[in-house]
C-alpha cells in the first residue's frame, strides 16, 4: 500500500511537468503562390515576447508548449495564427496581402506607398514574370500589363521589341516609352550592332517594373514620357546576417516549326508543266513528254535529280544556355550588397545566328551618418557578341529557291556551293546556305550602365532632404563584315571572258562607335505629417535634370579596284574617316506636391519645363503641367463595416506631356540649316568638294499630348479573392511631328518634318486577379488583363494623308497611311470582287465612288493595329509542386500577307532569262487555291492579301518542384518549360503577330523546350 501511495504521489508531482514541458517545433514558411521560401518571417508566441524568425531558406525553430498560438507575420503578407497541437513539422504558407503588397512603388524621382498612388501605375514584380527561356528583359513583361503591347520583330535572340503603351501618341516621332533603369534613363539610340537594348540587361537581376501610363504619372518626366514610362528596378542586398547565394542554370532547345507550305521538287515540275507549257516548249522539250518524276533541272541543263528542302538547310535545331550566380549580403552589418554574374550562349534557329552575352552587376544600398545619408550605388557591365546573319536574304531564298537544285556542287568554283550561272554572270538567285556560311559579321558591344544616388536628410529642418543622382550609360561597339574565299558576295565580273570570275575575300566593312549618355538629377523634398489637422500630410519637391546623349563613330568602307584587282579602303576627301557625331541635350526644371486631406483625399500637382537642343532657341522650351485626385472610398465611415470590401479607391487625372524625338527620321538637327559632305566620286571638278543641303524646318516646336484618365482600384471579398484596377482614358495630341511630303522642286527633299495635325486616342484597361482556392497545400490563382485602344487622326492641316510604314514591292509602294478620320497607320487598299463560288475575279475591284472608273479614289482604309489586346495566366501550387502558364493575344487588326503576293502568283515562278526559276506556294496540298494564282496577278493593293490578325498565343507553360534541404541548408528547384507551344489564329501565313503590318520573310518565333535548376544556399 505504501509503495502504491508513493507511486501515486510521484505521478502527481510529474504530471504538471509533463503537461507544461516545452517542445521544439521546426518548419518552413513559403509563399503560397510560387512555393518559394520566405526569409525573415517573424514567428511570435501570442501574448508573449518569445519569438524567432526564418532563415534565408524559410526554415525556423522555436520552443513552444501545447496549446500555444504561433503568429506568423511578414511584410506584404496576411498575418496567420496557428495553434500548436503537436504538429511536426509545422509548415506554413503565407498569402499575399494586396493591401500591403508592393506597398512602396517606384515612380518618377522618388517612391510612394501604393495606397497613396493617384496616377495610373501598374507594378509587375518578380512573382508575375514570364518564365522559361528568357534572354532579354522585355520577355519578362510581355502580356502582363493591360495596355502594354510588346511585339518583337522576330525569333532571333537579339530581336528588337516594339513596345507601345496605350498605342503610342505620335505618328513619325518616337512612340516608344521612356525606359529608366535604376534611376538612369537610357537613350533611344541603340549601340551599333544591338537590335534589342534590353538584351543588355540580365533578366535575372530585375526585381520589378513600374509602368507609368497616364500624364499625371508621367508628366514629372516631361518630354521623354509622352508615350509612357517603364521603370526597371534591380534586386538589392539583404539586411540579414548571413550571405545568401543563388545559382541558376537552364538549357533550351528551339525549333522553327513548319513554315510556309512550298512545293517539293516533283510538285514543282508538275506545276511548271501544267501552268507554263510554253516555257517547257521553249526548252526544246515536247509538252507532256517529261515525266513528273524528272526535274526542271534536268530539262534545263541535264543535272541530276534533286529534291531540296531549302528551309531545312537554312534552319537548325538551336541550343541556348543561361547560367547566373548571385550573392546577397550585409557587409559589416551596415551595407546591403548584391553582386551577380551571368552568361548566355544563344543560337538562333537560322544557321550561324549566334549570340553570346556576359554580364556582371553590383548594388550597394548603405545608410550612413546615423541613417541620415542613404546611398544607392549601381553598376552593370555587359559584353555582347553576335554574328549578324543575313537572315532576311536567307529566309527569302529558302522560300523561293528552285527545289530541283542542290545545295552543293563539287564542280562549283563558289566555295563548293551550287550557283546558277549564265555565261560569266551569276543568274538571279543566290544560294541561301552560301549567303549564311560565306559571310561573317561579328558585332561586339561593351556597355556600362551605372549611377550613384545620394539621399541626405538635412539636419537643420526636420522632413527636408536633398537628392542627387549621377548616372552614366556608355557603350563601345565594333562591327566588322568579312567574306570567305570564293564567296558569292565577293565575285567581280570582268570583260575578259577568259577570266570570268575574280574573288576578293576579306573585310568589307568596319564600324566603331562610342555612345556616352550622362544624367544628373538634383532635387530637394520636404514632407510633414499633420495628423491633428484636415491636411494629414504633404510633401513638395523641386529640382533640375540634365541629360546629354552623344553618339560618336566612324566607318571603314572597302571596294573592288578593277585596275589592281584588290580590295581597297574607300577614302572620301570630305570625310576621310566617314565619321558621324550627334549630340542631343535635354535640360529640365520640375516640381511636384502631394497632399493628403483627412486620410481620404489625395491631391498630386506637378509641373515640368523642358528644353531640347533639337529646336531653335525661340521654340526650345515646353511646359507640361499635371494634376491628379484620388478618393480612398474605403476610408469613408459608410464603408467602415463593409467586410466584403477590403480596399476601394477612385482616381482622376489630367496632364500634358511633350515629344521632341524625331531623330529616327531626320537625325539630330532637324531645325538647323546643315550641309552634308558629298562622295569624292561625285565631284564636278577635280579636287573640288561637293556638299548637299539637308532638309530642315526652323519653326519646329514641341508635339503636345493632353491626357484625361479615370481609374478605380479595388480589393473585394475575403482573403483578397478579387483584386484589380479599371482605367478609362482620352488622349489628344496636337502639333504632331510628322514626315510630310513636299511637292517636287519646293524643298531639298521629297519630304521634311513639320508640326502638322492632331490625333485622338481613347480606351480602357482592366487588370483582374482572382484567388479562388487558398489552402495550406493547394492554391489556384488567375491573373488577367484586357485593354481597348483606338488612335484616330483628326487633322493633318489640309493633307488628306501621309504615307507611312514599309513598302510592298518596291520604292514608293506604301501600303499604310495616316489619314484624317482613320486609325493611324491604316492600310489603303482596293476591295476585291469575287464570283458566286467565292473565287476572286481577275482584276475586278469595287467602284466605291460610283464613277465607273477604278482608280485611287476607290481605295479604302482597313486598320492594321489591333484595338483589343489581352493576357492571362493560370497558377497552381500543390505542396512543393508548381504549375504556371501565360497566354496573350489580340482581337482585330489586320496583317498584309506579302508572302502570298510574292510567292503565290503563277507568273512569279517564271525566270526573266529562261534559266532561273522560283518556287511558289503549294496548292496541291491545299495550301492555296489554284484559281488564286491566275486571278489576282500583281495587284499589290488588293484587300485579298489583308487578313485578320486576331490570335491567342500560349507564351509559356512551366512545371517545377522544390526540394527543401536536399543538401543541408540548400533549397533546389527543378523545372521544365515550353515557350510558344501553340498559337490559335485564322491567319493563313506564318505568324499574325506583326508590328509593322506586313508579313514578309519573317524570322519565325521558335518553340522552345527548357530544363532548368535553381539553387538557394
Amino acid at each position: 500500500m505504501k509503495t502504491f501511495l508513493n507511486s501515486l504521489l510521484l505521478l502527481a508531482f510529474l504530471l504538471p511537468v509533463t503537461i507544461f514541458a516545452q517542445n521544439t517545433v521546426t518548419g518552413t514558411v513559403i509563399d503560397q503562390v510560387d512555393a518559394s521560401p520566405l526569409p525573415g518571417v517573424n514567428i511570435l508566441i501570442k501574448g508573449t515576447t518569445t519569438g524567432a524568425s526564418t532563415d534565408f531558406d524559410g526554415h525556423y525553430s522555436i520552443k513552444v508548449n501545447q496549446g500555444d498560438i504561433l503568429v506568423f507575420s511578414y511584410l506584404g503578407y496576411v498575418t496567420q495564427e496557428i495553434t500548436y497541437t503537436g504538429q511536426s513539422p509545422l509548415d506554413v504558407s503565407l498569402v499575399e496581402d494586396t493591401a500591403q503588397l508592393d506597398e512602396i512603388v517606384i515612380i518618377g524621382y522618388g517612391s510612394v506607398k501604393k495606397e497613396d498612388l493617384t496616377g495610373s501605375v501598374d507594378v509587375i514584380s518578380s512573382k508575375d514574370f514570364n518564365q522559361g527561356s528568357i534572354v532579354s528583359t522585355d520577355q519578362l513583361l510581355s502580356g502582363k500589363a493591360a495596355g502594354v503591347r510588346i511585339t518583337n520583330s522576330g525569333g532571333s535572340p537579339d530581336s528588337a521589341p516594339n513596345i507601345r503603351i496605350r498605342g503610342g501618341a505620335s505618328l513619325s516621332a518616337n512612340s516608344s516609352p521612356l525606359i529608366v533603369i535604376d534611376g538612369v534613363p537610357i537613350g533611344n539610340d541603340n549601340p551599333a550592332g544591338v537590335s534589342n537594348p534590353l538584351s543588355l540587361v540580365n533578366p535575372n537581376d530585375v526585381e520589378s517594373f513600374s509602368i507609368l501610363k497616364d500624364a499625371s504619372a508621367t508628366a514629372i518626366y516631361g518630354s521623354r514620357a509622352s508615350n509612357g514610362v517603364i521603370i526597371i528596378t534591380t534586386k538589392k542586398g539583404t539586411s540579414g546576417d548571413e550571405v545568401i547565394y543563388n545559382f541558376s542554370s537552364d538549357i533550351s532547345v528551339s525549333s522553327a516549326g513548319k513554315g510556309l507550305d512550298m512545293m517539293t521538287s516533283s510538285e514543282y515540275v508538275k506545276f511548271i508543266q501544267e501552268y507554263h507549257p510554253s516555257f517547257v516548249s521553249s526548252l526544246g522539250v515536247p509538252v507532256g513528254s517529261v515525266s513528273t518524276n524528272e526535274t526542271v533541272a534536268q530539262i534545263i541543263d541535264g543535272r541530276a535529280i534533286y529534291d531540296t528542302d531549302w528551309r531545312d538547310n537554312v534552319f537548325r535545331t538551336a541550343i541556348t544556355s543561361n547560367t547566373n550566380f548571385s550573392a546577397r549580403a550585409n557587409l559589416f552589418e551596415k551595407i546591403p550588397f548584391r553582386a551577380s554574374v551571368g552568361y548566355t550562349n544563344a543560337e538562333g534557329v537560322v544557321l550561324t545566328d549566334d549570340y553570346e552575352r556576359v554580364s556582371a552587376s553590383f548594388k550597394l544600398t548603405p545608410k550612413l551618418l546615423n541613417d541620415n545619408l542613404k546611398l544607392d550605388i549601381n553598376a552593370k557591365g555587359t559584353y555582347a557578341d553576335k554574328n549578324a546573319t543575313d537572315s532576311g536574304g536567307a529566309i527569302e531564298g529558302a522560300i523561293n529557291f528552285d527545289p530541283t537544285k542542290p545545295v552543293y556542287d563539287s564542280n562549283s568554283i563558289f566555295g563548293g556551293y551550287y550557283v546558277n550561272t549564265n555565261g560569266n554572270l551569276i543568274d538571279g538567285q543566290w544560294n541561301p546556305v552560301a549567303l549564311l556560311n560565306q559571310r561573317e559579321r561579328p558585332e561586339r558591344v561593351l556597355r556600362f550602365l551605372g549611377n550613384v544616388e545620394l539621399d541626405y536628410k538635412l539636419p537643420f529642418v526636420t522632413g527636408l532632404k536633398a537628392v542627387v543622382n549621377l548616372g552614366l550609360d556608355a557603350s563601345r561597339a565594333k562591327i566588322e563584315e568579312s567574306f570567305s574565299d570564293n564567296s558569292l558576295a565577293t565575285y567581280r565580273v570582268l570583260t575578259d571572258s577568259s577570266t570570268p570570275y575574280i574573288f576578293n575575300p576579306g573585310v568589307n566593312y568596319t564600324e566603331r562607335q562610342h555612345i556616352t549618355n550622362t544624367t544628373m538629377d538634383a532635387y530637394v523634398q520636404y514632407n510633414k505629417d499633420l495628423e491633428e489637422s484636415f491636411i494629414n500630410k504633404f510633401d513638395v519637391q523641386a529640382g533640375y535634370s540634365y541629360q546629354n546623349f552623344k553618339n560618336d563613330g566612324n566607318q571603314d568602307r572597302y571596294q573592288y579596284n578593277t585596275e589592281t584587282g584588290l580590295r581597297e579602303l574607300v577614302i572620301n576627301a570630305n570625310n576621310p574617316t566617314n565619321r558621324y557625331y550627334n549630340v542631343l541635350n535635354l535640360q529640365s526644371f520640375f516640381g511636384r506636391s502631394n497632399i493628403d486631406f483627412a486620410g481620404k483625399y489625395l491631391l498630386t500637382l506637378s509641373f515640368r519645363a523642358d528644353g531640347s537642343s533639337l529646336f531653335t532657341e525661340d521654340d526650345r522650351w515646353g511646359f507640361f503641367p499635371s494634376a491628379a485626385l484620388a478618393w480612398k472610398i474605403k476610408n469613408e465611415s459608410f464603408l467602415a463595416n463593409a467586410s466584403i470590401i477590403n480596399d476601394l479607391k477612385l482616381r482622376l487625372g489630367w496632364g500634358q506631356t511633350g515629344q521632341q524625338d524625331i531623330t529616327g527620321v531626320v537625325g539630330f538637327y532637324p531645325s538647323m540649316p546643315l550641309f552634308q559632305a558629298g562622295d569624292s566620286n561625285s565631284q564636278y571638278l577635280p579636287n573640288s568638294s561637293l556638299y548637299s543641303a539637308l532638309p530642315f524646318n526652323p519653326d519646329l516646336t514641341w508635339e503636345k499630348t493632353t491626357t484625361f484618365n479615370a481609374g478605380l482600384d479595388f480589393d473585394i471579398l475575403k482573403n483578397n479573392l478579387i483584386t484589380g484596377s479599371f482605367d478609362i482614358y482620352f488622349r489628344n495630341t496636337t502639333d504632331l511631328l510628322a514626315d510630310v511630303p513636299v511637292p517636287p522642286g519646293q524643298a531639298f527633299s521629297s519630304s521634311f518634318i513639320d508640326n502638322v495635325g492632331e490625333t485622338e486616342s481613347k480606351g480602357f484597361e482592366l487588370n483582374l486577379n482572382i484567388n479562388p482556392i487558398q489552402t495550406d497545400n493547394f492554391n489556384f490563382s488567375i491573373v488577367s488583363n484586357i485593354a481597348y485602344n483606338n488612335t484616330e487622326v483628326t487633322d493633318l492641316e489640309g493633307l488628306a494623308s501621309i504615307p507611312t510604314g514599309g513598302t510592298v514591292t518596291g520604292t514608293g509602294t506604301f501600303l499604310q497611311r495616316h489619314a484624317v478620320g482613320q486609325q493611324a497607320g491604316s492600310a489603303y487598299v482596293f476591295k476585291q470582287l469575287y464570283d458566286a463560288n467565292g473565287t476572286p475575279i481577275p482584276g475586278a475591284f469595287a467602284d466605291r465612288n460610283g464613277d465607273n472608273i477604278i482608280n485611287e479614289d476607290d481605295r479604302y482604309y482597313q486598320s492594321i493595329a489591333p484595338n483589343w489586346t489581352y493576357g492571362f495566366g493560370l497558377n497552381f501550387t500543390y505542396k512543393n509542386w508548381d504549375l504556371s502558364s501565360s497566354f496573350r493575344g489580340q482581337i482585330g487588326g489586320n496583317v498584309f500577307n506579302l508572302n502570298k503576293l510574292s510567292y503565290g502568283n503563277v507568273e512569279n515562278a517564271l525566270p526573266n532569262n529562261n534559266t532561273s526559276l522560283s518556287n511558289v506556294l503549294n496548292f496541291y496540298s491545299g495550301a492555296a487555291d489554284p484559281a488564286f494564282y491566275e486571278a489576282i496577278g500583281n495587284t499589290i493593293y488588293s484587300d485579298y492579301y489583308l487578313e485578320d490578325a486576331s490570335f491567342l498565343r500560349c507564351d509559356n507553360i512551366v512545371l517545377g518542384h522544390r526540394f527543401d534541404n536536399i543538401i543541408k541548408d540548400v533549397t533546389v528547384r527543378f523545372y521544365g518549360s515550353v515557350t510558344n507551344p501553340f498559337i490559335i489564329t485564322d491567319y493563313s501565313g506564318e505568324d499574325p503577330e506583326n508590328f509593322g503590318g506586313i508579313d514578309s520573310n519573317f524570322y519565325p518565333r521558335p518553340t522552345v523546350y527548357t530544363f532548368g535548376i535553381n539553387l538557394d544556399f
